[in-house]
């Protein structure tokens, strides 16, 4: 891995398809557009059309010329998902980055009644992955990137109350969530190789990067004072947007990227360019894995050509 990989160094994308799941902002927005420059068609992906449509607006102005197009897609109701997965047309599927995610909100749950990190978060990228599978496996070189988090290290999965019925906590349900990511790209690896297939299955983290997904909860329940803390938090430590893209793009694009991967900022996993990063070891157990996957299949009602 290259010490100064950068935007430059990714591939031409000339004819290839991305989906980027929560494209309309933040790591979403800079990885289109940094695929839409090298050529790549993108659909984003995103649950409001106002703001999708804007953020494909945006790409095409920096990006003369750039195929982008929006797509309803709602993570935290399996009927949407089913309903992109139904409309996605053509017949392959390059690049799939489950990216778009929740982080530390307050108890909720989805439209089917999952506690909302792991609903959004794991269950809804797991159906979406799942119903187009079948389009990545007929692409020579596709590739499937999950989204993480450095904050997995806070938790393994609770098997035994996966929608945190029995006491939440937002951070350790966010860290659930992020170590489900982690399992479900261990699990789809080790199953995809299984089959035969070439297509890869790799995970991402952006470190510490500066997006409205820190602001999120505490804006939701109106907190300002932390909201403000949170804000300079980002403008004094946390890189920019398009670096924290950078762990996502180098694991979607570069060559070479080996399935079940993890890829992060090269300094202390908040910062810098992409290096291997560090994973917690409950992310590459095997019986959990095939545990996880088993429980998804049975909440989402997807199962897997694999």
């Amino acid at each position: 891995m290259s010490q100064g990989w950068n935007v430059q160094d990714i591939p031409d994308q000339g004819g290839r398809t991305a989906v980027v799941t929560g494209a309309n902002s933040g790591l979403g927005l800079a990885t289109t557009r940094a695929l839409a420059v090298r050529g790549a068609r993108v659909v984003l992906a995103c649950r409001d059309a106002s703001r999708g449509e804007e953020a494909a607006a945006r790409v095409r102005r920096v990006v003369p010329g750039a195929d982008v197009t929006f797509a309803p897609l709602d993570l935290a109701d399996l009927a949407s998902v089913r309903e992109f997965a139904d409309r996605f047309e053509g017949d392959r599927l390059d690049l799939l980055i489950d990216n778009a995610g929740v982080m530390a909100l307050p108890q909720g749950r989805t439209a089917d009644g999952f506690e909302t990190q792991f609903g959004v978060n794991h269950l809804g990228h797991f159906a979406l992955t799942g119903l187009l599978l079948p389009r990545l496996l007929a692409t020579p070189g596709a590739r499937v990137v999950a989204v993480s988090s450095f904050v997995h290290t806070l938790s393994g999965l609770d098997f035994d109350d996966l929608n945190s019925e029995h006491g939440y906590r937002r951070w350790i349900a966010y860290a659930r969530s992020k170590t489900a990511n982690l399992l479900f790209v261990h699990e789809l690896a080790r199953r995809l190789e299984r089959a035969g297939s070439e297509v890869v299955a790799a995970a991402a983290h952006p470190g510490y990067a500066s997006t409205n997904l820190q602001t999120a909860g505490v804006r939701m329940e109106r907190r300002r004072t932390a909201e403000r803390i949170v804000g300079w938090g980002n403008t004094l430590f946390a890189q920019t947007a398009s670096a924290g893209a950078l762990p996502t793009l180098y694991a979607a694009t570069a060559p070479g990227v080996r399935p079940d991967s993890f890829t992060g900022p090269r300094l202390l996993m908040t910062r810098g360019t992409p290096a291997p990063s560090w994973r917690a070891r409950w992310t590459l157990d095997d019986a959990a894995g095939e545990r996880l996957w088993a429980a998804s299949e049975e909440l989402t009602g997807v199962t897997y050509p694999v």
